[in-house]
């Protein structure tokens, strides 16, 4: 990748950090980071201060790391299988585990230790062989995997039709009045934080129901259907509707529980097989982690 050279402008005079994020349309995260890296120079000084003060055209070089090559290698690593048979995979991913290799997360994913496993379908890319839906890194839960692209095909077809079943349990901030509702609001790429997805005007289609399971003194726990399946949907529309999900570092509060990520576990998930069309229906028990938040939060 190139380096960028930027001239300090009125609008970005002040502290380096604050700068690059003017200068360069990066995030405040992404600025200290380089600047930590040692990738910052101004006026051919190295700086590693994030409060170093630029002035009024000062020259900032940003110095660009070369992207590493992700190289997608099986990897012994544990896994829960639900289910299994020569087409599909039900697997019981635990938080914190990346579903695919991508910048940044180039191995110890879900699919290098599915590869080590099984083989997989070809149909979505060299790094996501059998990757049919996707779940967050700090989601929990189940996720159904095609073993061969026969499988993969008629497993992408329920998605798309909308036959397949999706629950989500979740423990949300505040508490909920309504017993059950609809969220029915777009999302796309917030426009603040490119990091982050928002409901938008122009965004994608985008409906959750959900349904009160219990109500504590300052929380909730509810159940989340999705009928549609856009990138962080859960999570940025209860942000939305004022109940975020606990201990979410990118839409909830400050205010944590456990911290590990966010409260969030896909409980059940449900298909016609690929090759018989039984309908297969599956479930899984809350994490510990959940489960001690919820003995927190009684208490």
């Amino acid at each position: 990748m190139e380096d960028k050279t930027f001239i300090v402008t009125e609008d970005a005079v002040g502290r380096l950090d604050l700068a690059l994020v003017n200068l360069a349309k990066i995030t405040r995260s992404q600025a200290q980071k380089a600047i930590k890296e040692h990738r910052v120079n101004v006026n051919t000084k190295l700086v590693d201060k994030n409060k170093y003060e630029v002035h009024l055209n000062d020259i900032v070089k940003l110095h660009e790391l070369d992207p590493q090559p992700i190289e997608l290698i099986p990897e012994d690593i544990s896994l829960n299988i639900v289910y299994e048979d020569e087409d599909v995979i039900v697997v019981n991913k635990p938080q914190g585990m990346v579903v695919h290799p991508a910048p940044g997360h180039p191995n110890h994913t879900l699919v290098n230790a599915l590869l080590y496993h099984s083989p997989l379908s070809t149909i979505n890319g060299e790094f996501r062989p059998g990757i049919v839906h996707r779940i967050d890194k700090d989601t929990s839960g189940l996720l159904m995997v095609a073993k061969n692209d026969v499988a993969h095909q008629s497993l992408a077809q329920q998605l798309q039709n909308k036959t397949n079943i999706r629950e989500y349990i979740a423990l949300v901030h505040g508490t909920l009045t309504e017993e059950k509702g609809t969220i029915n609001a777009p999302i796309g790429r917030s426009k603040i934080d490119r990091k982050k997805m928002a409901v938008v005007e122009n965004g994608r289609h985008a409906i959750t129901h959900f349904e009160v399971l219990k109500r504590y003194a300052n929380f909730t726990l509810i159940k989340c259907i999705l009928e549609t399946g856009r990138t962080h949907q859960i999570r940025v529309h209860l942000s939305y509707i004022g109940h975020p999900v606990v201990d979410d570092p990118l839409y909830g509060t400050k205010k944590k529980i456990i911290g590990k990520g966010q409260l969030l576990h896909a409980y059940k998930l449900g298909f016609k097989h690929p090759r018989t069309g039984e309908q297969l229906v599956f479930t899984c028990d809350l994490p510990n982690d959940f489960k001690k938040a919820l003995d927190k939060i009684k208490k």
